[in-house]
């Protein structure tokens, strides 16, 4: 099974689309999502809020998806098989405190993550998207956020295999992740430069996740 996650940036044209099909994917865990966008093939359930330029905050794409309520004001869910899919923007601190509660961004990422957490489905979950931090290394976002982050994905049982891959700027990981259930085996993680003819398409790159399906998902 392939799970890639990108931050459009509010952009698309036929480049992202090829992009995004060269890297043959079983599900997409998308952020930052036009309304132009279409990806044949795929079904998809993006988040009912919008950011200020009009693109969704998040969205899951998939084969044969049952869309669920948003769990969180900035994250799309979906189940998939017996799998639940979650993409998220998570808060930063310069991101004021609209659509999250909280003067304080340390108080709106808990806010943001305890929503989550009441939201945690029964059975196996994938939770990806622009998380905004670090979860290594030299820090980007905060270190209360990273440390938050960190506290929900093991209350989550999961694991981020994108924490040690690259971010577009040198010396610094991801900020962009895909998390997985512990006893989920991975076999690589990638990141992909979002960029064609030296030109970039986002100023994200994509991070692309290869794992040996497990039973309960429809590409097991």
């Amino acid at each position: 099974m392939r799970i890639g996650t990108w931050n459009l940036d509010a952009r698309w044209d036929q480049r992202h689309a090829r992009l995004v099909a060269e890297q043959a994917c079983d599900v997409w865990l998308l952020t930052e999502i036009p309304d132009a966008f279409d990806l044949p093939g795929f079904r998809g359930q993006t988040t009912k809020a919008r950011m200020r330029r009009g693109q969704r905050w998040a969205g899951v794409f998939a084969t044969n998806l049952i869309a669920k309520p948003d769990p969180e004001v900035a994250t799309a869910a979906a189940e998939w098989g017996e799998v639940t899919l979650w993409s998220s923007v998570l808060p930063w601190p310069a991101c004021g405190p609209s659509p999250w509660a909280g003067d304080r961004h340390d108080e709106r990422i808990r806010a943001a993550l305890d929503d989550l957490l009441d939201a945690r489905p029964a059975g196996d979950l994938v939770w990806g998207g622009d998380w905004n931090h670090t979860l290594r290394g030299r820090s980007v976002g905060s270190r209360t956020g990273r440390v938050a982050i960190l506290d929900a994905v093991e209350a989550l049982g999961l694991q981020v295999p994108t924490a040690a891959l690259p971010h577009r700027l040198e010396g610094v990981h991801s900020i962009d992740h895909i998390a997985l259930p512990v006893r989920w085996q991975v076999r690589s993680a990638d990141r992909v430069r979002a960029q064609v003819d030296g030109r970039r398409l986002s100023d994200h790159d994509l991070y692309v996740i290869d794992v040996d399906a497990p039973p309960g998902s429809p590409s097991h």
